[in-house]
């Protein structure tokens, strides 16, 4: 066993004492080979070698002045969004606004597709069981939930936890677009397929979108590499070895990209 693996399997070792059981006991074999709406690119699947996941990925330095610049551009965000509210175009279970929350300058940005009850509750994003689990995902890939961001399509709870439709994304698309341009990530992690199709524009199942690397383009011109798979609530739902399995191997191709990434500036 090679030094790098050595060190990501008593990393995996430490994860499971630490009780993130979501990771299968063995690791699978990696698979082979209103801002503008960001354009979309294919990207083949990556094939980097597993690395142990450094601290780097969970630093990202930046001045206080810039990251105080992109929370300013944040709130005005979510300041226009309230003045707008194009959730009262379509029908709502809300009583809260979640909008969105975590480091302006992170390097990782997860987006679901709406919040659920605990969210509307609290008006933070992913606090429910969903959110439970997906804390732990994070912690997994040796991140901490106060170092990435975290939004969701929608930005009030659908009766009765309800899909999105179509319709309703394409309304709160252009704040979500806003907040991916402003965060800038490294890597978007999109949970489950509402999410997934409206990012990438695609209408292809979940198993065909998940583990491979796509991208889009925001309207300043940066490249965002995007690695969809399952929301942790599909996980909850399906939480066997084979589902969290692939969940990992997904979120291991991000912590294998940050790690060949140099830290932003």
């Amino acid at each position: 066993m090679t030094s790098a693996r050595r060190l990501v399997a008593q990393h995996l070792q430490g994860l499971r004492l630490s009780g993130v059981d979501f990771i299968p006991k063995e690791p699978e074999p990696r698979p082979p080979p209103p801002a503008e709406a960001p354009r979309v690119t294919a990207e083949p699947p990556a094939h980097a070698p597993l690395v142990e996941p450094k601290p780097s990925a969970d630093t990202r330095p930046q001045a206080d002045d810039e990251r105080s610049r992109r929370q300013a551009l944040l709130d005005e965000v979510r300041r226009r969004y309230e003045r707008d509210a194009p959730h009262e175009r379509f029908v709502t279970g809300h009583t809260r606004i979640v909008f969105g929350e975590g480091d302006p300058c992170a390097r990782v940005m997860f987006v679901g597709e709406a919040p659920g009850e605990e969210e509307d509750k609290t008006g933070r994003p992913f606090v429910g069981r969903a959110g439970q689990l997906l804390d732990k995902m994070i912690v997994a890939m040796g991140l901490s939930r106060d170092r990435v961001y975290i939004a969701n399509v929608l930005k009030t709870r659908p009766p009765n936890n309800a899909t999105p439709t179509p319709e309703e994304a394409a309304l709160c698309a252009p704040y979500l677009h806003d907040q991916i341009r402003i965060v800038a990530p490294d890597a978007l992690v999109t949970l489950g397929l509402p999410a997934t199709r409206l990012i990438l524009g695609s209408d292809e199942s979940m198993s065909r979108l998940r583990g491979r690397w796509a991208r889009i383009v925001t309207g300043e011109g940066r490249v965002v590499p995007v690695m969809p798979t399952y929301h942790p609530a599909y996980v909850l739902r399906q939480y066997t070895p084979e589902v969290r399995g692939k969940v990992w191997a997904d979120l291991r191709l991000v912590v294998d990209r940050l790690a060949g990434l140099p830290a932003s500036p």
